[in-house]
């Protein structure tokens, strides 16, 4: 056990046994638009491969976000105000323990357009199995997905470096970036965790505070789903459902981005006939921020929406503490989600 904020974590049984897959230079679909390629990222092309998202993003300013992790290695122990406060201190203490290993970005205008010659790119962090931490079944499967770690571990890049391009790059700190994600408190947390450079805030309400200001405009299409009774299940079902076609491989940051954007914009198209209410669903992660992501509209969304051309509004997310009384495993369908 170790203490972790006034809480103490009890870890899972982790192997640093040393595994290789066969290296995916190029995730492209060959039976598809040469526009749906996903682009590798790694060190020595990062700051050119940002330079080029800085380029369209006037444009194409719909970012589908997805990222693969190391797994879930500890849970927290002690005493909680609330079912989401256990959820939010998990979701906590697994982000500050471990590493991020892929993030896929993917790009689109309001019509979901995609850009020409290139709509995603892959970002591979620099990932060590037998110095960083993880659970074996989640890097089995990341294996068996195609992830090379050696390559990671030689090639990978540094986050410190990529926090800092990130934040000048102009995709966060924006409020015409709107984006987009699936069932996503994990994505988010290791993204806020490289771009502060700092530990998760240890109050929830912190943490939406954070994440309103980088990222002041986003969906979360599993609370998006709630406006359909036969929506259900994680991203592949919903895309099965929706009959949305993936490009490139399940379980690679960069394919599962580009599905959640396709899938975002059919399910603009049929669920909600060309329209998605932001008062109602823009500002909620699904299973955080206490009752809003069950069934209520959030209060961060609906001032979002009331001050849409103030430059200066505030971005307090509004945290109450009440209780849902159907809350869902919140962390293993958040793991089957990435």
């Amino acid at each position: 056990m170790k203490s972790l904020g006034g809480h103490f974590i009890r870890f899972q049984k982790l192997s640093v046994t040393n595994l290789q897959g066969e290296f995916v230079k190029s995730i492209m679909d060959k039976t598809k638009e040469p526009s749906q390629v996903i682009r590798e990222v790694w060190a020595e092309n990062l700051e050119e491969e940002l330079a080029n998202i800085s380029s369209i993003l006037d444009k194409y300013n719909f970012v589908a976000m997805d990222t693969e992790f190391p797994g879930v290695v500890a849970r927290p122990i002690g005493s909680f105000r609330s079912n989401t406060d256990y959820h939010y201190q998990t979701l906590r203490c697994n982000v500050d323990l471990l590493k991020i290993i892929q993030l896929g970005l993917s790009f689109s205008d309001a019509e979901g357009n995609i850009p020409e010659g290139c709509a995603c790119w892959q970002f591979n962090f620099r990932f060590s199995l037998n110095e960083d931490i993880y659970a074996q079944d989640s890097i089995d499967l990341l294996t068996r997905s195609g992830i090379d770690f050696d390559e990671h571990e030689r090639h990978g890049i540094d986050v410190e470096r990529f926090g800092e391009l990130l934040i000048s790059s102009g995709i966060v700190l924006n409020e015409d970036i709107c984006w987009i994600s699936f069932h996503s408190g994990y994505d988010f947390g290791y993204l806020l965790k490289i771009l502060t450079c700092s530990e998760m805030p240890a109050e929830e309400s912190e943490f939406f505070e954070l994440l309103n200001a980088y990222f002041p405009r986003f969906y979360d299409m599993k609370y998006l789903m709630m406006a359909s009774d036969r929506l259900y299940g994680g991203l592949n079902k919903l895309a099965e459902i929706l009959e949305v076609e993936r490009v490139g491989q399940m379980h690679q940051a960069g394919s599962d981005s580009l599905l959640t954007m396709k899938v975002f914009f059919k399910m603009k198209e049929s669920i909600f006939s060309g329209h998605i209410d932001e008062r109602r669903y823009c500002g909620v992660l699904y299973g955080l921020g206490s009752a809003a992501a069950f069934g209520h509209a959030s209060h961060e969304a609906e001032r979002r929406y009331n001050h849409a051309n103030t430059e200066n509004g505030t971005r307090n997310h509004n945290n109450n503490n009440n209780n849902s009384s159907d809350l869902k495993r919140f962390v293993d369908s958040a793991l089957a989600a990435s």
